[in-house]
């Protein structure tokens, strides 16, 4: 059994209003939750025996497992680091890290807004153990765009649900704020146990 995570420092979110998070969270959010434990349950007793490439239930209830899934884990991922006020050390690894990979912070933050422009759905930093880099994913739906085995340490939810209702069309605006209201530490902590698990292995 899944539960709906809740959003920790709620008060700090900024790049949002109250209502928005509301919604988000309680509706959107929590549908994948709760879906993704109906499925669960419905797999128990789902005939294997007619499952087909073209259509059978169990293949229908196996690909929203994934789509559900995914949409609970990012929205985690979403809510995790939207508490602070994007400032940074720029001592930190994970800081320290991104300039390694995409050459300078600024080139990182370029990469991440064109993504979060051209994505449907997502926007996701991960860290990508087969190559030991970081990487901004663009995901359009749930169970499509993140490498697997990669490891997300922040995502942006671009979505209409995410931003309309504040900003109307303008996305890019909402990329902006988004921007403004990062948690880099909490980034910095998901960053530093993705190492230690890479040493475990």
């Amino acid at each position: 059994m899944h539960n709906l995570k809740p959003i920790l420092n709620k008060e700090k979110i900024k790049c949002i209003s109250s209502q928005v998070v509301e919604w988000h969270h309680q509706k959107h959010h929590k549908g994948y939750v709760d879906k993704r434990n109906e499925i669960e349950e419905r797999l128990k007793t789902a005939d294997k025996t007619k499952a087909n490439p073209n259509h059978s239930d169990f293949g229908e209830l196996k690909r929203r497992e994934t789509f559900n899934a995914s949409g609970m884990i990012l929205h985690e991922i979403y809510w995790d680091a939207l508490n602070g006020d994007g400032s940074f050390d720029k001592n930190s690894k994970i800081i320290i890290k991104i300039i390694q990979d995409f050459s300078s912070f600024e080139s990182w933050k370029e990469d991440f807004i064109a993504t979060a422009k051209s994505s449907l759905g997502w926007a996701v930093l991960c860290y990508d153990p087969s190559d030991k880099k970081l990487h901004n994913y663009l995901t359009d739906f749930h169970n499509n765009g993140v490498v697997i085995g990669s490891i997300p340490l922040l995502a942006l939810d671009v979505f209409e649900h995410a931003y309309y209702h504040d900003y109307g069309p303008d996305r890019a605006k909402y990329i902006e704020e988004f921007l403004k209201n990062i948690n880099w530490k909490i980034v910095e902590e998901k960053f530093s146990e993705t190492q230690i698990k890479s040493k475990a292995f």
